[in-house]
C-alpha cells in the first residue's frame, strides 16, 4: 500500500506490549499491517474530512488537475466571457497554443498536459471542444471541489481503495496514539491475550528471562534444606504436620528441684533411679506464651525398687495446683518401672495458668 508524502517517515514510539499496557478494544480483530497502519503517521485531517474521499474514483493524475487552483474552478469557469464563434473562410486547422505562453484559467497558470487535461472530461480536446466553454463548464462543475490545492497534494501518490480509506471513519487517535503500532507483527489474537489481564508491570516482570514453564523449573528445584530456628517460630494460620521430632534431654540427677527450661526441650528423661521425691519448676513460660497458648512437657522418672515421685509444681518459680487425671494427685511413685509425666499449661491470664498433669506407670 502507498503512503502519502506527509505520512512517510514514522518512528515508532514504543511497542504496545511494553509496560504492561493493555491492547485497546478498537484493535480487536484488526488485522492491518503497521505498514498500513503507519500510512496514518502525522495526519492531521478529521474523520469528516477524510470521508470527502469516500467513494471518490478520480486517480491521482486526476485529482493533479487541480493542482495548484486558488478559487473555485466553475466560478473562474463562470467567469469567463464565452468565444465567439469563429468564421472560417478557408480550411480550418485545429488552433495550437504557443509553446511558450502558459495556458491559464482565471489567471492561474495550468501546468497539466493535453493529456491529463483530457482525462478531467473523458473526451479528446478537439477545435469544437476548445471553442465549447459550455461543454468543458460541465464537466467541470460534475467535480464540485472546495479543496484547496495544498489539501489535494496530500493524496498525491495515494494508492488506497476508497475502502481501505474508510477505515479512518471515525478514528480519533493522535500520530503518536497510532505509532505505538510501528513494527508491531503480533497478531490479533496474540494481543488479546492482554484482555482483561490486570497484572501490574512488575507483576509481568517476574517472568523475564524466564526460559521455560514456571512450574517446571519449580519443580526440578531440589527441597530446602531442613531449616533451623533457634527462636520461637510463629505460625498464625493452620498448620499442617506430617511428623514431629521433639528433643529429648538425657539426665542423670538424683534429688533436688528440676526446672524444665520450657525452651530447651520437650521432653527430660532421667536414667537414674530416683533417691527422694522431687519439685519441678516449669521455666520460660509466662514471657513466651499469649493468653490463650498452652504448651505441653513430659518428664519420665527410671524408678528402683524404692520408688519416688514428683510432690510439688511451680512455673516460673511459682507454685500451681495440677488437675491431675482421674481426679487424685499422685501420692507415690511406681517401684521397677519408669513413670512418665505429662504436663499441659495454659496460661488464662498474665502470670496465671491452668495446668492438666497425668502420670503412667511404664515396665
Amino acid at each position: 500500500m502507498g503512503k502519502p508524502r506527509d505520512l512517510a517517515n514514522v518512528v515508532a514510539t514504543g511497542n504496545i506490549l511494553a509496560d504492561g499496557a493493555v491492547a485497546p478494544a478498537e484493535l480487536t480483530g484488526v488485522t492491518s499491517t503497521a505498514a498500513e497502519i503507519n500510512i496514518l503517521d502525522g495526519v492531521t485531517a478529521t474523520a469528516a474530512e477524510l470521508n470527502l474521499l469516500d467513494g471518490v474514483t478520480a486517480t491521482t493524475a486526476e485529482l493533479n488537475y487541480v493542482d495548484g487552483v486558488t478559487s473555485n474552478v466553475q466560478t473562474q469557469i463562470d467567469t469567463k466571457a464565452p468565444v465567439a464563434s469563429p468564421t472560417f473562410t478557408g480550411t480550418a486547422t485545429a488552433p495550437t497554443v504557443n509553446a511558450s505562453t502558459a495556458l491559464q484559467i482565471g489567471g492561474v497558470a495550468v501546468t497539466a498536459t493535453a493529456a491529463e487535461l483530457n482525462k478531467m472530461d473523458g473526451v479528446t480536446v478537439s477545435a469544437s471542444d476548445i471553442n465549447s466553454v459550455t461543454s468543458k463548464a460541465a464537466s467541470l462543475s460534475d467535480l464540485s471541489v472546495t479543496a484547496s490545492a495544498s489539501e489535494l497534494n496530500i493524496m498525491d501518490g495515494v494508492t488506497s481503495t476508497t475502502a481501505e480509506l474508510n477505515i479512518l471513519d471515525g478514528v480519533t487517535s493522535t500520530a503518536a496514539e497510532l505509532n505505538i503500532l510501528d513494527g508491531v507483527t503480533s497478531t490479533a489474537a496474540e494481543l488479546n491475550l492482554l484482555d482483561g489481564v490486570t497484572a501490574t508491570t512488575a507483576e509481568l516482570n517476574y517472568v523475564d528471562g524466564v526460559t521455560s514453564a514456571v512450574q517446571t523449573q519449580l519443580d526440578a528445584k531440589a527441597p530446602l534444606a531442613s531449616p533451623t530456628f533457634t527462636t520461637k517460630a510463629t505460625v498464625d494460620g493452620t498448620l499442617d504436620i506430617e511428623e514431629v521430632y521433639e528433643k529429648v534431654t538425657v539426665l542423670t540427677s538424683t534429688t533436688g528441684t528440676i526446672t524444665f527450661d520450657t525452651t530447651a526441650q520437650a521432653v527430660e528423661l532421667y536414667t537414674a533411679n530416683q533417691t527422694a521425691n522431687r519439685t519441678i519448676n516449669f521455666s520460660n513460660v509466662n514471657a513466651n506464651l499469649a493468653v490463650g497458648q498452652s504448651i505441653t512437657a513430659a518428664i519420665a522418672m527410671t524408678q528402683g525398687s524404692t520408688a519416688y515421685y514428683l510432690n510439688a509444681y511451680q512455673v516460673d518459680g511459682s507454685s500451681v495446683t495440677p488437675k491431675w487425671s482421674g481426679g487424685s494427685a499422685p501420692s507415690g511413685g511406681n517401684a521397677s518401672g519408669i513413670d512418665v509425666y505429662s504436663f499441659t499449661i495454659i496460661k488464662t491470664a498474665d502470670a496465671t495458668f491452668t495446668v492438666f498433669a497425668s502420670i503412667t506407670q511404664f515396665a
